[in-house]
């Protein structure tokens, strides 16, 4: 159930380039013997929040795709297709199509997110009264960035790891936008993704795990593979350990 006491009219937009630089046609490379995309839609479908699930494409072939999942298909205009198009451009583009209160970019990158999170994340967005938010991954770890530190003295002792300050690297599994704070930014700059009040919410290790190279894929299609046999996990120990009893 969506937070608020108004119900709102909320978009869910897939993209799906039918090119991709570094791997090639990942949104239709198999991951557990599905397309990458698949897992996006039901997601999103899973979560039961959404209003309209619509696949944003520059390719006709992803209407096939649409349709065997039973959610929309939208196709992009061809100068919006290619590798160097801004994703604000995009997202001004399908708000203009499909009006609605709030839309979130689900991303296909990010095929170990459930709907239970997706829905967790929509019910934050409104509950906090955001005009933006992006997800993220805490990394809570030792890091630098242009060859200083970010978050950790040197020239103190030696900080335990758990005590440091996360960073958080973008993971991009969701972002989203109330359309009337976007489209009057866009309007006005020409750039609009960091519009009106901002927040980061960080997501869990399996949504942080990003496609982009086979690498990833392969890594993503074992996870899978072995949650399809392991209905639940639970930590086990070397039989040894009983001497510490």
């Amino acid at each position: 159930m969506v937070s608020g006491n108004k119900k709102k009219y909320i978009i869910a937009m897939i993209p799906a380039r039918i090119g991709s630089n570094r791997l090639k046609m990942k949104n239709l490379a198999l991951i557990n013997e599905k397309p990458l995309i698949s897992y996006a839609i039901e997601a999103a479908k899973d979560s039961g929040i959404f209003t309209s699930i619509i696949v944003n494409s520059d390719s006709e072939f992803f209407a096939k795709i649409a349709k065997r999942y039973g959610v929309e298909f939208y196709l992009r205009p061809k100068e919006l297709g290619s590798s160097t198009t801004k994703s604000d451009s995009v997202v001004y583009d399908f708000m203009s199509k499909y009006p609605s209160d709030i839309m979130a970019w689900v991303n296909p990158t990010s095929p170990l997110q459930t709907g239970e999170e997706i829905r967790a994340v929509i019910n934050y967005f409104i509950r906090e009264k955001l005009d933006t938010l992006i997800t993220v991954k805490n990394e809570q770890v030792h890091c630098v960035y242009d060859g200083k530190p970010v978050n950790f003295n040197p020239g103190e002792v030696f900080a335990q790891t758990q005590n440091l300050k996360p960073v958080q690297p973008f993971v991009y599994s969701i972002m989203m936008w109330k359309n009337r704070t976007f489209m009057d930014a866009y309007k006005e700059k020409g750039y609009a993704f960091f519009c009106g009040k901002v927040r980061y919410y960080p997501v869990s290790k399996e949504t942080s795990i990003i496609i982009k190279t086979k690498e990833d894929l392969m890594l993503a299609d074992y996870i899978l593979r072995a949650k399809s046999l392991v209905k639940k996990y639970g930590v086990k120990y070397d039989e040894s350990v009983e001497d510490l009893e």
